[in-house]
């Protein structure tokens, strides 16, 4: 069968690839498999169901994107709002140039940036959403990248953790809803709200 790839998406990567590349004698290999469709995960459903709500009423018009990685969210994010700005940060550094060819190649409202979310040193409130899907568990200061990410976000927080132990050996957290709640709560919000994927917590942290 033939595979089907994220056209728009695609296209600007192999646009950007060959303006950031030129000329070099030995570019990195082309990533086309990132762009394969996909059935959107359940998680990446739920948290995409719920930015409709909101970007349609303004409440997010800038969002920071957390631990991009493969693009697992990024890509359906792009896709569904061609024109929401979107910081996404890595710590790896050949996820983000990744990521630029496709900004390189077209897609201007994508702003990727190689840091750390324990010490990103962007300016406070700089973002209507902070997203940081399948993330904290992969943190050891789990605190000052919860404390971080309150102080950059303006409206809300969204988050996804797995919900139960696996074996991946870069999972170093489990978090229970409670233990959500509380480092939320503590850095700054006023409330949250947890929503039912399976094997997953999806929690939404507002101000």
């Amino acid at each position: 069968m033939e595979q089907k790839y994220l056209k728009t998406l695609v296209t600007a990567y192999r646009r950007g690839y060959e303006r950031k590349y030129a000329g070099m004698a030995n570019p990195p290999e082309m990533k086309l498999h990132y762009f394969k469709v996909k059935e959107d995960l359940p998680r990446v459903q739920v948290v995409l169901g719920f930015l409709q709500g909101i970007v349609p009423a303004r409440q997010c018009e800038s969002l920071l994107d957390v631990g991009s990685g493969r693009g697992v969210f990024l890509f359906p994010l792009l896709r569904e709002f061609p024109h929401l700005q979107v910081t996404s940060v890595d710590i790896l550094p050949h996820r983000v140039e990744l990521l630029d060819c496709i900004r390189l190649g077209g897609f201007d409202n994508l702003h990727p940036m190689l840091a750390d979310i324990c010490d990103c040193p962007l300016p406070e409130k700089s973002f209507n959403v902070v997203t940081m899907l399948e993330v904290l568990e992969h943190i050891p200061d789990v605190g000052k990248a919860v404390r971080n990410a309150v102080r950059l976000a303006r409206n809300y927080i969204i988050v996804s953790v797995p919900s139960k132990p696996d074996d991946n050996p870069e999972h170093i957290n489990l978090f229970s809803n409670e233990d959500l709640k509380n480092l939320f709560l503590n850095a700054g919000c006023s409330r949250v709200k947890f929503m039912s994927v399976t094997n997953h917590r999806v929690m939404i942290a507002y101000f």
